[in-house]
């Protein structure tokens, strides 16, 4: 390559593709590579440890990151590992409540079962006592008509059956994912059963009861939260109300009542469940009869004769 020509200057592009051409190596490359090649040379020498590594230096924020996320994993699990403990502790107290409430269950049955064995032989002891004597025998009716009257003694004949439930859900409701609560208008209160009873006392039923619950006259139908007690004891929905009299003159004053007519209202404006069917035969529990608190003796007839030993 021939230089320029005599007494002309060089460009500058010339002069910098010269001087790459001449210095293939940086200058302040060189100088750091000839500092630390110096560096470890005398620490060998000097038996001191090495330097730390430049890449660490480089290195040290993805480090710390990956640091922090092992961290950040370990914690995880602890707390995962916590929580399944949590859970498994819950679900044993769950278990041990769910296995005290079958034994109270069971325990309250057998008590129920003592108490109507009891009452029984009460019964047939104090029948045979009263009806050895006219008075006893007169007194036995009186109690025969007052027990009747207070729904104490088990009762079968022919009635209406009238079914009250709960609003279906909707068709587009989520079952899993617990969508399928109906609106509080839907839900059957405690006035509804009320108005339906009293339409079939007014119709002239001789016994009513609730799921399974006799109609007494101290019996209360009231609201409990989300529940309805009948007598003190929880009833479910669809409740049925079965009532004993004369099944089609029953059946027949019962749809053209007032109350009927209210009900059928709940089932159009709210889709309450409200239906009723004649039954041929019904059979009604006793209810509870009450306590005791105070009596008196019957005073002897005095146009009776008295009673022989005969009875």
């Amino acid at each position: 390559m021939s230089g320029p020509p005599p007494g002309r200057q060089r460009s500058l592009g010339a002069s910098l593709l010269d001087q790459v051409l001449a210095e293939t190596v940086d200058p302040a490359y060189r100088q750091a590579t000839e500092a630390r090649a110096a560096r470890r040379a005398h620490a060998a020498a000097s038996g001191e440890p090495p330097a730390p590594r430049p890449w660490l230096r480089r290195n040290r924020g993805q480090l710390l990151v990956a640091f922090t996320l092992l961290l950040t994993g370990l914690l995880a699990a602890i707390t995962y590992r916590e929580a399944a403990a949590g859970a498994q502790g819950r679900e044993e107290a769950r278990q041990a409540l769910r296995e005290d409430v079958v034994e109270e269950t069971e325990a309250n049955a057998e008590l129920v079962a003592q108490l109507e064995d009891l009452t029984a032989r009460v019964a047939s002891t104090r029948q045979d006592a009263l009806a050895r004597s006219v008075v006893g025998q007169r007194a036995l009716e009186q109690l025969a008509a007052a027990e009747q009257g207070a729904a104490v003694q088990p009762v079968s004949g022919p009635g209406v059956r009238v079914t009250l439930g709960n609003a279906p859900p909707a068709a587009d409701s989520d079952p899993v994912g617990g969508s399928d609560q109906v609106a509080l208008a839907g839900i059957v209160q405690d006035g509804d059963l009320q108005l339906a009873v009293n339409a079939l006392w007014a119709a002239g039923a001789e016994a009513i009861s609730i799921d399974g619950q006799r109609i007494g006259a101290t019996t209360a139908i009231r609201q409990a939260g989300d529940a309805i007690l009948v007598d003190f004891r929880p009833v479910l929905s669809p409740y049925e109300i079965e009532a004993i009299g004369d099944s089609e003159d029953l059946a027949r004053r019962f749809v053209t009542s007032p109350e009927s007519t209210t009900l059928g209202g709940l089932t159009k404006n709210f889709g309450v469940v409200f239906d009723y069917a004649r039954v041929d035969d019904l059979d009604l529990p006793a209810g509870t009869s009450a306590e005791l608190g105070h009596a008196e003796p019957l005073a002897e007839d005095p146009t009776t004769d008295p009673p022989t030993d005969g009875g």
